[in-house]
Formats: structure tokens, C-alpha cells, sequence
């Protein structure tokens, strides 16, 4: 699987669930569950790759703009989220977080940032069709520490001042 087809998958099941997110994973793991058990580790891969790379402070700091404050565990479903939200919106908060002012349409703390289904998405599928939990990916894990300068995730003036355009929208 090539990442194309990995952002199709992504985006397809998104439309089709119409931005719920806990619908966006089950409709996702039915997707996955039409490929053979090696192309659902690739689907992994590919997932577990961006999740690492969205490891970083100014992202987990746009986290917190949008759900009011975001630990360990809320930033973590929030990469989740992130991906399921597409290429477009992935790419874009990586190379600035504070344009996800106008990369969201909108954003709901209730329903959206929490992705964490998606994360189980595919080794839930691997697992129904092999009957087996699926094997390490082979890649890279997650930094000990997220990339960049650390930021004070509980001082409002420091997150207005590095993300204007969030905090003016959503914060």
C-alpha cells in the first residue's frame, strides 16, 4: 500500500461517516477488512509513521487551544484524530499548527480531536483476519520527548501568543 492509497482509505471512510469519529473507525476497520493481513500492516505503518511524526509541541499546543487543555492521553487521540481528518489537514498543521484555524471548518470538543478509535483501527482488523494480534511494525518508535521547543500548556497568554489565529477562533 502506497501512501495515496493510504489517504484514500482515510478520507473515503471520513466522508462516509460524515466527521464522527467514532463511526469514522468502525467504518475503517470494515474498509481494511476487504485487504489481506499484510496490506492492513501497511495501512499500520503508514498510520503509526504520522502519528510519531505529529510528536510535537507546537501541535500538542494547538491541541490544547482546541479541546481546552490536552494531557497525555488527549494528545495522543488527538494525532489520531489529526490523521483522520486527511492529508490536506494533516500536512497543513504539521507545517503550521496555528492554520488549522482555517484548514477545520469547524470543531466540536465534544466529537472531534478524539480519534482514539482510529488508532486501533487497524490492528483491530489484522486481529479479525488472522485470528492473531498483529506482529511489531518494524518502524521507529515514538520520540521519548515531542520534537521542538517545549511550550507551557497551561499559560493561555503563552498559547494566544503562538497560536492567534486558534485561540481568536477557538480558544
Amino acid at each position: 500500500m502506497d501512501e495515496t492509497e493510504f489517504w484514500e482509505i482515510v478520507d473515503s471512510t471520513r466522508a462516509a461517516a460524515e466527521g464522527d469519529p467514532e463511526e469514522h473507525a468502525d467504518l475503517l476497520v470494515e474498509r481494511l477488512l476487504r485487504f489481506d493481513p499484510d496490506s492492513v500492516l501497511d495501512f499500520a505503518r503508514h498510520f503509526e509513521a504520522r502519528y510519531n511524526r505529529a510528536y510535537r509541541w507546537d501541535l500538542w499546543g494547538a491541541a490544547g487551544v482546541l479541546l481546552g487543555g490536552a494531557g497525555d492521553d488527549a494528545f495522543d487521540y488527538f494525532r489520531c484524530w489529526l490523521i483522520g481528518q486527511g492529508r490536506e489537514v494533516f500536512e497543513g498543521a504539521l507545517a503550521e499548527p496555528d492554520a488549522l484555524a482555517e484548514l477545520l471548518e469547524d470543531f466540536d470538543d465534544e466529537i472531534d480531536g478524539d480519534g482514539e478509535e482510529l488508532g486501533y483501527a487497524a490492528d483491530e482488523a489484522y486481529e479479525q483476519l488472522t485470528g492473531a494480534v498483529a506482529p511489531d511494525l518494524g518502524i521507529p518508535p515514538q520520540a521519548a520527548e515531542p520534537e521542538g521547543s517545549p511550550l507551557d500548556l497551561e499559560d493561555d497568554d503563552v498559547l494566544a501568543g503562538r497560536f492567534p489565529r486558534l485561540w481568536e477562533r477557538f480558544g
